[in-house]
């Protein structure tokens, strides 16, 4: 009888450890874009909520446009010559292919001389 309350009690133990040791994934991310080139980011944050607050109070600007991502990326162009100007962003599961549509946006927008001015990637992007 002894033997059973001892295993019961440490089954409940190491079943509490288990569930102690559960972390919450941090795998949120968030670029916000502002004028002139103004960007501030976050990344690693439990939700996409956390992480939009979190962008928008790193930004070196005045930011009003996010563009956030789950296990992914985002990428934010402008026209190097003409950094108040045309601008183009993307979010993807993939780096390149966040950069790519970014500065496709930057040039179909006008954009003459584009280039990739800040990215994230977030949890496996």
């Amino acid at each position: 009888m002894h033997q059973m309350i001892r295993a019961g009690i440490a089954t409940t133990a190491v079943v509490g450890l288990l569930a102690a040791s559960v972390v919450t994934p941090l795998a949120a991310g968030a670029l916000a874009i502002g004028k002139c080139a103004a960007y501030g980011y976050a990344i690693d944050f439990p939700t996409l909520k956390q992480a939009k607050e979190a962008a928008l109070k790193k930004c070196d600007g005045p930011c009003k446009q996010v563009v956030t991502t789950q296990k992914g990326c985002v990428a934010f162009a402008v026209d190097g010559r003409k950094p108040c100007g045309p601008h183009g962003f993307a979010s993807a599961s993939r780096l390149g292919a966040a950069q790519n549509t970014a500065l496709k946006h930057c040039y179909r927008y006008g954009g003459r001389d584009c280039m990739i001015r800040a990215w994230i990637c977030d949890g496996k992007g």
